[in-house]
């Protein structure tokens, strides 16, 4: 039988199914539009029901809390390496006033450096919030979003610390203070409770910390300025970091347009405001001495690194034990001390009241920081002297060409490797070859011409004109490349790719020079230079960043960098440096007008940076240092390499003598020296000045700058 058969034609309900025609267009399904916008519908109803849910509950479970531990601020402690006490900082400036004893102009000034609706606006923005987490996200900078009504509550109620759980918190305490205090009640607290620097707590401490006088007289310029240090307290303090004034001033524009955009000041007022240049801070006894020059490049270490952000230190708490070492600190102040502080008569020589001393011993195995000077007292200058960026380096500079040199096989004009032993012309004045961007003939010291003059002997006399040749051949770009590379910050002032940068225009700090001297004497490795060894916080330690050691330059570049600077120190303008009594390379170097004297150098064992600098101490202006210490001329052979002489001969007694061990660039050997002449007198090598020349000593900066370390009168390299 059929299938069909099984088929009645007539019943109107077969009971099998029959296969569709295929030549018959398939059915259309009906899509249900409906249900799908239910069902979206109905999530979008969930999930506004479990966010407001949420909200509620955290409205209602989130209490306005006692002040935190940060109002109420505690101690940092301190400790040198072993463990002893190095000093105790952090008790707290603070001095609450009432609203209304803050003049209307300064708290406007606040308002347009902080939040210029705060008036009108909600104690919450969570569109800035959004917008903030997004920018931070997506590496457009960390921002807070914040309200002033939410930084007060991080403030007084909370912490620093940057998690969800903490800004959940701040949300709705910031909720429910909108609710419950006045706009004026909050601003109240705001000001109070704010940090400004300098250990300042509240708009009357910093009052007094920067202008030496109570809130009420401050007036519409100073306000603004100190709105403006609520951005970045310590950064934005032109007293202690003098290299960023431009950005301080800038600020300090910011909100006062601001005020003028709002309707608080008028444009006249504004065009003729003055920027209020504060006063030169004044430290607690507890932070005299050096103790107050090291808490303070402690905690620069620890901010700048991002171990822990300034307001939270700030609060205290902190254990801080630091890589400074006791004997050796002992070892540096004495020296300072022995060679130019009680030297210093300023009754008979007036330029004594400019000089300023700092100093900066580095490990070169470690990149850790040994000791280091500041200043004559902390109560007395407070800008550290060890950690500011504003006098040029000179010629202490002028190894990091020659070590670029080597780094990248370059060649002088002529096609020739540059050695220790490649002749340049050290004729005064003599323009640069190659370089595109200009004429440039810089001077030597005292107008000296030296003829055909070796690298090895252009670099203990210090000459201008060979350096600024050899930036040219190596290339301005690959000598900075170079700098950074040893350890100076990419940020340093005035480090420009032209051939001026042999001379040390650039004003990189003692400690920078003593990180990148480190790296020469550690055959060219280098790492990020540590102060810290451990830091913890109610017994929990606190996580420090990794320093891993680099291969920075290759070790002939770094090692014959070396061999060059040994004769610095054995017949250059270095020779007081030999105190030391152990091999020793070093650089001297002075900045332009004398304003600043330099020795670098090094052991196998420590590299050391000295400087002194010439500073009114009235005006803070850079001064010239002639006549100062009874010498016409300052220079870096003189007091400088005396402390760098006594200071490495205290810190590595006990400790045997090493020697150097080199591995120098093909034809950095010696050659053999010749005989004289039969009968010849006065005779000297191949590139080497005569003792007219020689006995000027040269060592100058970017200008005429002078360096008179004793020089000799006839060179041998063996």
């Amino acid at each position: 039988m059929s299938p069909s058969s099984d088929t009645n034609d007539d019943d109107p309900h077969p009971s099998r199914w029959e296969p569709r025609d295929p030549t018959l267009p398939a059915p259309v399904r009906r899509r249900r539009p409906r249900r799908v916008l239910r069902t979206l519908l109905g999530t979008l109803l969930l999930g506004a029901l479990l966010l407001a849910g949420a909200f509620a509950a955290g409205y209602l479970l989130v209490e306005i809390p006692p002040a935190n531990a940060a109002a109420v601020a505690q101690s940092n402690v301190y400790l040198y390496r072993d463990g002893t006490p190095l000093a105790r900082d952090g008790e707290v400036n603070r001095e609450s006033v009432r609203l209304d004893q803050v003049p209307l102009a300064v708290r406007r000034a606040v308002l347009a450096a902080e939040e210029r609706d705060f008036q009108t606006s909600r104690a919450v923005d969570p569109k800035a919030m959004v917008r903030a987490a997004w920018n931070t996200v997506t590496g457009k900078g960390r921002q807070s979003g914040s309200t002033i009504t939410q930084q007060y509550v991080k403030n007084y109620y909370l912490g620093q610390e940057q998690t969800l759980s903490r800004k959940a918190k701040e949300f709705f305490i910031a909720l429910k203070l909108g609710r419950e205090k006045s706009k004026e009640e909050i601003l109240q607290g705001y000001l109070n409770t704010s940090y400004f620097g300098r250990n300042a707590y509240g708009i009357q401490a910093a009052a007094r910390a920067y202008y030496g006088k109570d809130v009420e007289r401050l007036d519409t310029a100073e306000g603004a300025y100190l709105a403006s240090l609520l951005k970045a307290p310590s950064a934005y303090d032109v007293t202690t970091h003098p290299e960023n004034r431009a950005k301080a001033v800038a600020r300090w524009h910011y909100v006062l347009d601001g005020m003028v955009g709002e309707g608080w000041l008028s444009p006249a007022a504004r065009a003729a405001a003055r920027f209020p240049a504060p006063q030169t801070a004044r430290a607690a006894t507890a932070l005299s001495g050096q103790r107050g020059y090291l808490v303070q490049a402690v905690e620069e270490y620890l901010t700048d690194h991002g171990i822990v952000d300034e307001k939270t230190l700030a609060g205290g708490g902190f254990r801080i034990t630091t890589t400074l070492e006791p004997a050796k600190q002992e070892a540096l102040v004495d020296a300072v001390e022995d060679r130019v502080v009680s030297r210093l008569d300023p009754a008979s020589a007036p330029a004594d009241r400019y000089v300023r001393v700092g100093a900066a011993a580095v490990d070169p195995a470690t990149g850790k920081v040994l000791a280091m000077y500041g200043g004559v007292d902390y109560t007395q200058q407070y800008v550290n002297n060890a950690t500011r960026r504003d006098y040029q380096v000179g010629s202490t500079f002028k190894p990091f060409v020659f070590t670029a040199a080597v780094q990248n096989g370059a060649q002088t004009q002529q096609g020739l490797p540059i050695t220790p032993y490649t002749l340049y012309d050290g004729t005064n004045r003599r323009p640069v070859e190659g370089w595109s961007g200009g004429s440039y003939d810089p001077a030597n010291e005292d107008d000296a011409s030296y003829g055909d003059i070796a690298v090895g002997a252009a670099t203990d006399l210090s000459v201008n004109t060979v350096y600024a040749q050899m930036a040219v051949d190596v290339g301005p770009s690959q000598v900075r490349r170079t700098a950074i590379a040893l350890g100076l910050p990419g940020s340093t002032p005035d480090l420009t790719a032209s051939p001026s940068i042999a001379l040390g225009p650039a004003t990189a700090s003692v400690l920078d020079m003593a990180s990148a001297y480190a790296t020469l004497a550690a055959h060219g490795r280098n790492g990020t230079y540590r102060l810290v060894e451990d830091i913890s916080r109610d017994g929990r330690r606190l996580d420090l960043p990794a320093a891993p050691r680099r291969q920075a330059v290759s070790r002939e570049a770094a090692d014959t960098t070396t061999s060059i600077l040994r004769s610095v120190v054995e017949t250059g303008t270095g020779t007081a440096a030999q105190a030391a009594g152990r091999p020793a390379a070093g650089k001297t170097g002075t900045a332009e007008d004398d304003r600043a004297a330099w020795f670098a150098g090094y052991t196998p064992e420590l590299a050391t940076v000295v400087a002194l600098m010439g500073q009114d101490p009235e005006s803070g202006s850079q001064e010239s240092l002639y006549g100062a210490l009874g010498r016409p001329r300052m220079d870096g052979g003189g007091a400088p390499a005396e402390i760098w002489g006594r200071f490495t001969r205290e810190a590595l007694d006990g400790t045997p003598a090493r020697d150097f061990e080199l591995r120098l660039m093909p034809g950095a050997e010696a050659p053999p020296v010749p005989s004289a002449p039969d009968g010849a007198e006065g005779w000297y090598e191949t590139g080497e000045a005569g003792p007219g020349a020689a006995s000027r000593g040269p060592d100058h900066g970017p200008g005429h700058g002078p360096d008179h370390g004793p020089g000799p009168s006839r060179t041998t390299r063996q």
